[in-house]
């Protein structure tokens, strides 16, 4: 069969006649345009970037692309744009971006339409149908959680970016600084939130929310990790948590609508 060149992938970083990652971070898009953002996440942005951190992470990012390494997601601020700041009412923290093609869209735990559900995610989808009796979601945005980030659910990895078939990569690249200070302005904010921490990594961060939980408005669940290798592990299994029902009552008991898992 001949191809033309529409079949090919032939953009930068790209080996001829091999699909192009329809996720994948190019030159030209970095840094990423602040655009979609509300004022406040455009203000975290510009203090972290204005930063010695900042400037020394956008010159790794700016060498890695230069150099034709595959990055992904090509949206590293895809959550902060489908969920204000002032619209937060649960985080998810994730640890680095899916690494494989197609997959990590900005969202944790999120992949792209036509994707496989991997593993973790397929676990979150079973203890939301344990504990709320929802259907896990078929069809091929199955994998998709922008319902989610569209009801107030900010799924934030806490590093943006990452390499192809190398997973943490960008990991103490300087991400997690900004993504710290974005946990510490929501933990600081007045308004109540809930925080689900996953895993030893998400639960490191706990530290930062519960200085700033004033008189306890905050909620924050921990559990394990959803992965397969510790989602049914003692003391904290996430298999039988029921983190998505405790989310809902909370909301409810503040008069406001409980999130559609």
């Amino acid at each position: 069969m001949r191809l033309n060149q529409t079949d090919l992938f032939t953009g930068e970083g790209a080996h001829w006649g091999v699909p192009a990652p329809s996720n994948q971070l190019l030159a030209s898009q970095w840094p990423p345009s602040m655009e979609a953002l509300t004022e406040a996440w455009q203000d975290l942005l510009r203090d972290f970037w204005g930063s010695a951190t900042g400037s020394t992470l956008d010159k790794k990012v700016s060498a890695c692309l230069a150099s034709g390494q595959v990055i992904f997601p090509d949206s590293p601020y895809r959550a902060l744009a489908l969920t204000p700041f002032e619209k937060v009412q649960v985080v998810v923290l994730g640890q680095d971006p899916y690494h494989g093609p197609d997959q990590a869209q900005g969202l944790a735990f999120s992949v792209g339409v036509d994707q496989k559900i991997p593993p973790s995610l397929r676990n979150i989808f079973k203890e939301i149908q344990r504990d709320l009796g929802a259907p896990i979601p078929s069809g091929a945005d199955a994998g998709s959680l922008v319902r989610w980030a569209e009801q107030g659910v900010l799924l934030l990895n806490t590093a943006l970016t990452v390499e192809q078939s190398k997973p943490a990569s960008h990991s103490d690249w300087g991400w997690e600084v900004l993504t710290d200070k974005i946990i510490q302005a929501l933990s600081a904010h007045p308004k109540p939130k809930a925080f689900l921490l996953w895993g030893a990594h998400a639960q490191s961060k706990s530290k930062q929310i519960e200085a700033l939980n004033d008189q306890g408005r905050h909620l924050v669940l921990k559990a394990n990790h959803p992965s397969p290798l510790s989602a049914l592990r003692r003391p904290t299994p996430f298999m039988g948590c029921g983190h998505f029902g405790q989310v809902n009552r909370w909301l409810e008991g503040q008069k406001k609508k409980p999130i559609l898992w």
